[in-house]
């Protein structure tokens, strides 16, 4: 190890005019700050050959740790005490701001709102060059100068408007197919969306863990097209917690179509007494119910003849 080497991990012992010039340092501090702000002094750093930096508390509300830096220096076989610089630093145990991030990868899903741009790299990976414009058809293509000679012609006779793309043209076919995009889906852009949406409603789910069946065989499932429906559908049950939502085929949850058929209602059995029908109740009672019938006059003459 050279003497070198020793000399820079040796720590330096504070010159001692420099270490004593406290007052200085403080006055520099106040003269910065305020008068009450610097507080006690801290502590007292060489930095180098005649160079001591003196630390004072910072007593500023909203700069917990911070510490007042003051540095002071004197020439070489000089007794006088000059000022260096000062500035307020962050202590060991300072109220630090959290590092900066780039925009790009503090956003998170759900923070654009109406007005909101959000351009995309041009070497986003999540993205590939989709139709790039070419019109030449490829060889044996039905798509050829002479048809599309015939449909500039008819259109020409129908209207005089410029068609853009020109009928017949491989544009005018991909942009009838909805494939005229200037940059379409990659396969990774692809992966790694179906793997967030898998994780959202996915199989490993609480939710799917619980569930009695998957959402393969739930009549809620809204098919949809594309490679992507090999996996994936739309939840279509309004009381489901995916509704609306892209689920995963192997997601499920209680509210699948077949799980819990609801019976149908019991039929009443029929009643043993008719208690359907209204009893006629008369206020008065007829004369053959309860009542002694009148002597027969006739049978009482007959009897005294």
């Amino acid at each position: 190890m050279s003497a070198a080497t020793t000399r820079s991990r040796t720590p330096r012992t504070p010159d001692r005019l420099c270490a004593e010039a406290v007052e200085l340092a403080r006055a520099a501090a106040e003269e910065a700050a305020a008068p009450g702000i610097v507080g006690e002094h801290v502590s007292v750093v060489a930095e180098g050959d005649r160079v001591v930096t003196h630390f004072f508390e910072c007593r500023e509300a909203g700069y917990r740790g911070w510490r007042w830096a003051v540095t002071v220096t004197r020439a070489s076989r000089a007794k006088l005490v000059t000022l260096d610089e000062t500035v307020l630093l962050p202590g060991p145990d300072a109220l630090l701001a959290p590092e900066w991030v780039p925009w790009s990868e503090r956003l998170r899903p759900g923070d654009m709102g109406p007005g909101d741009l959000l351009p995309t790299d041009a070497e986003d990976l999540r993205l590939e060059p989709g139709y790039t414009g070419e019109d030449a058809p490829p060889p044996n293509s039905l798509v050829s100068e002479e048809l599309a000679d015939l449909a500039e012609a008819e259109d020409a006779a129908l209207t005089d408007r410029v068609v853009v793309p020109e009928r017949g043209s491989i544009a005018a076919v991909a942009e009838e197919l909805g494939m005229r995009r200037a940059r379409v889906l990659s396969r990774y852009g692809l992966h790694t969306a179906a793997d967030r949406w898998d994780e959202s409603f996915g199989a490993k789910t609480p939710m799917a863990q619980a569930a009695p069946a998957s959402c393969v065989s739930c009549g809620f499932l809204v098919k949809i097209g594309g490679s992507l429906g090999q996996a994936f559908g739309v939840c279509a049950n309004e009381f489901g917690p995916a509704d609306g939502r892209l689920v995963s085929l192997s997601y499920g949850c209680g509210g699948h179509s077949e799980a819990a058929v609801m019976p149908k209602p019991p039929r009443p059995a029929p009643p043993v007494l008719d208690s359907m029908r209204s009893d006629e109740f008369p206020l008065r009672p007829t004369p053959d119910e309860g009542q002694i019938p009148p002597p027969d006059t006739a049978s009482s003459d007959l009897g005294h003849s």
